[in-house]
């Protein structure tokens, strides 16, 4: 068996995979948003949309900038387009043995 390593595209794709960061990054793919803003459109108190922004950090898709108390939200389209060829590279590895064996089983 090739031992696995973990693949980074996987963190990003974990992100997305939510229901409400998926919509955030929606929501972003129109213009730079406030939390406050992300709050009323998606009818969650500032701290469940502070852990979703976290996660969409950590992940690299979104930027923060800081103005006063507020803190404004863009997407990291570069990194978001990334992602694709990176799950296409992850997945379209080159020529690996399906077994031990020279030939196939069946």
């Amino acid at each position: 068996m090739i031992p696995r390593s973990p693949v980074p595209v996987l963190d990003v794709l974990k992100a997305l995979a939510s229901d409400v960061r998926f919509e955030i990054v929606q929501l972003l793919a129109h213009g730079e948003r406030c939390v406050c803003d992300l709050e009323a459109q998606l009818a969650l108190p500032q701290s469940k949309v502070s852990y979703h922004m976290a996660v969409l950090l950590e992940a690299g898709l979104v930027t923060r900038d800081q103005r006063g108390k507020n803190s404004y939200y863009s997407l990291d389209r570069a990194r978001l387009y990334a992602v694709g060829g990176e799950v296409l590279t992850a997945l379209l590895v080159p020529d690996r043995p399906l077994t031990h064996q020279v030939s196939s089983v069946c």
